[in-house]
């Protein structure tokens, strides 16, 4: 089934291919936790070792790495589609703050709680929920600015940030707070009863929800599929191009270096090793540059799989507490019948078993994120919008 390219959405649809390519990245996120939950004897460096961990394995974690920033870039998407509603334009700053806020403290009181099934938790990691909740607020405060500037400010953080590497500060030091949060993944809090963990540090997110504010114009109404599809397959060809150029010759954008290997996987492997805390340069330009091919490829397409990815992606939060709270259940419930087989977990002998049960919980997701977003789309009950 296919819809007529030609012709702009009427006014009210919603855009349909945000929504499943959202579904569609939280559907890969949910074979990188089962993984978490279920098969963390081997470990996964960033970036990864690709002279011990097995293939599989390493295109498995290769797929996660286009949920963090295709989420974040959409979040800035949706946030423009907010501000610019059919017929007008209303104030997104609000919007963001709040939204942003309560992203932030979902994710130290509930989202750890979910991974570690204890409140307090022993440390607080502040992941991928507090980047976007952070992002948003940046964004907040610079969603007002002209186009071509947050252009410019997105593509400097995007481009630019490979050049802070160098820089680092000794905990303790005046400066070791504010860059572990912007740049450099690590202890907030290293020691005590509680400590506190950036796993995502701050910056280079910014730089990706301005771009992906920037790109909403795109998809205003006013906008042809035909025209729109173009926009995206030119920034995801250029992106792709300019990862060639400096990834392939080895120039900027990343800090480990890609080498031939012993065979061709081997050198595929090492081309696509890329670092996502911080993400590099090279990270953001595979990801969010395949994530725009992706949208591009969606524009007017419909499929029973897109509609199942639509069913997630319209009711995002809901989704990702649900899968959260349904694997910390499960490996307590493993933990019970099975008892403990790698120090006080229960963890399966392959990575296959990963694929298999991340397969087996997408039916049981679905219903329920089903009726969420049709109860979302008619409550007028204002905090369930957060979902």
């Amino acid at each position: 089934m296919s819809v007529n390219a030609s012709a702009p959405p009427p006014p009210g649809a919603r855009v349909a291919s945000i929504d499943v390519m959202r579904g569609l990245v939280m559907m890969v996120m949910m074979l990188d936790h089962v993984r978490e939950r279920f098969f963390l004897r081997w470990p996964v460096p960033d970036p990864l070792d690709i002279a011990t961990i097995d293939p599989a394995l390493f295109f498995g974690r290769f797929a996660a790495h286009f949920c963090a920033p295709i989420f974040v870039f959409l979040t800035g998407l949706s946030a423009w589609l907010y501000a610019h509603p059919a017929g007008g334009v209303r104030p997104a700053t609000g919007f963001l703050l709040k939204r942003g806020l309560f992203l932030v403290v979902l994710e130290i009181v509930v989202i750890n709680f979910s991974w570690s099934g204890r409140f307090p938790p022993p440390t607080i990691y502040l992941q991928v929920i507090w980047a976007i909740g952070l992002s948003m607020i940046a964004l907040a405060l610079l969603h007002r600015l002209p186009r071509k500037v947050l252009v410019a400010l997105g593509l400097v953080i995007v481009c630019g940030h490979n050049l802070l590497t160098p820089i680092s500060f000794e905990p303790g030091s005046w400066g070791y707070i504010p860059w572990t949060i912007l740049h450099d993944r690590g202890f907030l809090v290293a020691d005590g009863a509680l400590k506190i963990k950036v796993s995502y540090p701050l910056l280079p997110w910014i730089g990706v929800i301005v771009l992906g504010y920037a790109a909403g114009p795109w998809y205003a109404r006013s906008v042809l599929p035909a025209r729109r599809r173009q926009a995206l397959l030119t920034a995801g060809g250029v992106s792709l191009a300019l990862l060639l150029v400096l990834r392939g010759l080895n120039i900027y954008g990343e800090t480990l270096d890609w080498v031939p290997g012993e065979t061709a996987l081997l050198t595929v492997m090492s081309f696509l090793n890329v670092t996502k805390y911080p993400p590099s340069l090279a990270f953001l330009l595979i990801t969010v540059g395949g994530g725009c091919l992706v949208l591009a490829w969606l524009e007017g397409r419909d499929n029973g799989l897109l509609r199942v990815a639509a069913v997630f992606g319209g009711a995002p939060m809901f989704y990702y507490l649900l899968h959260l709270f349904t694997l910390l259940l499960l490996q307590e419930a493993a933990l019970a019948l099975f008892g403990a087989n790698y120090g006080e977990r229960y963890e399966f002998d392959s990575y296959w078993m990963v694929w298999l049960m991340s397969a087996l919980l997408m039916p049981l997701m679905y219903w329920p994120c089903k009726a969420f977003g049709q109860f979302k789309r008619r409550t007028t009950i204002a905090w369930v919008k957060y979902f």
